[in-house]
């Protein structure tokens, strides 16, 4: 019997434990007995949030963009596009093809996105530099025309998301601990609602809120973190 219990526990390390979570701060306690499993990651590591690890791209991302307000509509194009396409994986491994993106969709022209035909969805489809999805790559095409709507709508399309907040002004949360960050908030429930009714594609409240904290809409640095500093 504990030889099947050490199989089923290292079955389901396999599936927790990815190849991206290694330069992660994360400590995983195991009790068979109660057939339980916990990762818990460090609030801070290095002075910083403790979800970027020692990953030089991450801790490069956490220091220089996550959580620095973004006005240019290229640069909140790039990161809708790179948020939806990370819909049920690591924020990691998206980062990692973030050039094979911007190669693949012109460098996030959203004009240009927009007129993409499905013979690019079929070149993209064997494209090694992007998540090879075809219902997110042609979401990505799909985004771009509903996100120029926006911008002729409001002016731009950081206009629209500031719509959401309150006094349209970002907003600076205070976090001690990586608990206490949200998934997601009323801003970003009633964002990515308004925006399935215009119909994008893979954006849910959650997703939306990674987008607004990427995008520095919000701010979730830990009040710690030598970002706050």
């Amino acid at each position: 019997m504990n030889g099947v219990v050490d199989k089923w526990f290292d079955g389901l390390l396999r599936q927790l434990v990815r190849p991206e979570h290694i330069l992660l701060p994360i400590t995983v306690k195991i009790h068979k007995e109660r057939s339980q499993v916990t990762m818990e990651m460090q609030d801070l590591l290095n002075g910083r949030c403790g979800w970027c690890g020692t990953d030089s791209l991450y801790v490069k991302y956490h220091d220089e963009e996550w959580g620095r307000l973004v006005t240019d509509d290229r640069l909140l194009f790039e990161f809708l596009t790179l948020e939806s396409a990370q819909a049920g994986l690591s924020w990691i491994t998206i980062l990692r093809k973030r050039e094979g993106y911007r190669k693949a969709f012109y460098d996030f022209d959203v004009n240009k996105v927009a007129q993409m035909t499905e013979q690019d969805v079929e070149r993209l489809m064997q494209d090694e530099g992007i998540v090879r999805n075809r219902l997110k790559i042609k979401s990505a095409i799909s985004n771009a025309k509903l996100f120029i709507a926006i911008q002729k709508e409001f002016g731009s399309f950081y206009n629209y998301t500031l719509s959401f907040f309150p006094e349209q002004k970002p907003i600076s949360y205070q976090p001690k601990t990586l608990k206490d960050i949200q998934a997601s908030t009323p801003e970003s429930d009633a964002m990515s609602k308004d925006m399935q009714k215009r119909g994008f594609k893979f954006f849910g409240s959650t997703i939306c809120y990674a987008y607004l904290q990427a995008t520095g809409f919000v701010n979730d640095h830990l009040v710690n973190c030598i970002c706050r500093k």
